[in-house]
């Protein structure tokens, strides 16, 4: 959802790469939320961290804490920048319904959002704190 968000809000500044340590591929729920927000991800894929690694990146934006915790290396002067949002698919495994697991995804996805529309502001006091 990060990146579909970057490249849908932000794609004048941002050139955003979605990778993860342990790709599950693109969720249906997270598709269908993005979707009634007017952002289709269904282009995206799932994709490793290691298929990035011969870019060099300004930031890194982890957006769980495993992925923090596990993230690699990047050469030069890459800036980790760690905000940590639920995980949609975990919340859902206990919902009861499918409207309640949607729920969790609209409000991830909606914090995703706000992320990246402030995105500027929030690596500004991200560099401040370091």
């Amino acid at each position: 959802m990060a990146e579909g968000w970057a490249r849908h809000l932000a794609h004048d500044r941002i050139e955003a790469w979605s990778a993860g340590v342990e790709p599950h591929g693109i969720n249906p729920l997270a598709v269908q939320v993005m979707k009634e927000a007017g952002v289709d991800i269904t282009g995206q894929r799932s994709k490793h961290v290691d298929e990035l690694k011969a870019i060099v990146f300004d930031y890194v934006v982890t957006v769980c804490d495993h992925a923090h915790e596990t993230c690699p290396l990047f050469p030069g002067k890459t800036q980790i920048v760690h905000i940590g949002f639920d995980d949609p698919p975990r919340l859902a495994r206990t919902a009861q319904t499918e409207q309640e697991a949607l729920g969790h995804y609209r409000r991830v996805r909606d914090e995703i959002r706000d992320f990246i529309e402030h995105f500027d502001d929030r690596v500004a006091t991200s560099r401040t704190r370091a």
